[in-house]
């Protein structure tokens, strides 16, 4: 649930969404903080993680402005009331919970006009590989943030609706600290040990929670009409 005035969107609902998608983004990120990791002396490994997370988590936050920048120039130009944009960033919300409840049909033309730009990425951080420092492991992350994942685009579309630069650097970097959990334990332990996070009945109840806080932020909306 989103509070009424969409420029304050709560920091604690972008972390939780981000922790409820963890088990989505084990399947996009989790065997590739695997492969980096687990290829290194375990020693080294908390300064790779760390690093690569830092720069996934700096992207989200970039990202976040730029859409909230985006956000503002559609206000400018098109005059949305609060009110309009409240129920926007909720119905995203929602949207945000049938992706993870299996409907990936929504975000998909998202996620193929994403592969347009990761075919341009991925090649240059593919020249930091093997990942031996954190000064590699942090750009690799940088580029990695821009994997194409409909998860990730929810959380965008949710910033647009924003209107705020810093507002929306703030939700993307609290729906990045969110992440971070899943993709920490599996650099430790291994994506395949984490498999039991990804069943699909723990994703539809992580889907069905964040779509129920949309509904409840709706429900809100039409108490003020």
């Amino acid at each position: 649930m989103l509070t009424a005035d969409t420029t304050s969107l709560p920091f604690a609902a972008a972390i939780l969404i981000g922790w409820l998608g963890g088990v989505h983004c084990l399947g996009m990120c989790g065997g590739i903080v695997s492969a980096l990791s687990l290829s290194v002396p375990a020693t080294r490994r908390p300064a790779l993680l760390l690093a690569y997370n830092a720069g996934r988590c700096l992207t989200y936050t970039l990202l976040g402005a730029l859409a909230g920048l985006l956000g503002f120039a559609g206000v400018s130009v098109l005059g949305l009331g609060p009110k309009v944009l409240f129920a926007l960033a909720n119905l995203l919300l929602i949207g945000m919970g049938l992706y993870l409840m299996g409907w990936p049909a929504l975000v998909r033309p998202l996620e193929q006009g994403g592969q347009l730009v990761w075919r341009h990425i991925e090649p240059l951080a593919r020249r930091f590989f093997p990942v031996t420092t954190p000064l590699r492991a942090l750009v690799v992350g940088l580029a990695w943030g821009f994997l194409p994942c409909g998860l990730v685009y929810s959380a965008l579309a949710t910033a647009i609706a924003t209107s705020n630069p810093l507002t929306g650097a703030l939700w993307m970097a609290g729906f990045a600290l969110g992440t971070l959990p899943n993709l920490l334990l599996a650099g430790w332990m291994g994506a395949g040990l984490l498999n039991r996070l990804r069943q699909s009945a723990l994703r539809w109840l992580a889907g069905a929670l964040v779509a129920a806080w949309g509904l409840y932020g709706l429900a809100q909306l039409l108490e003020l009409l």
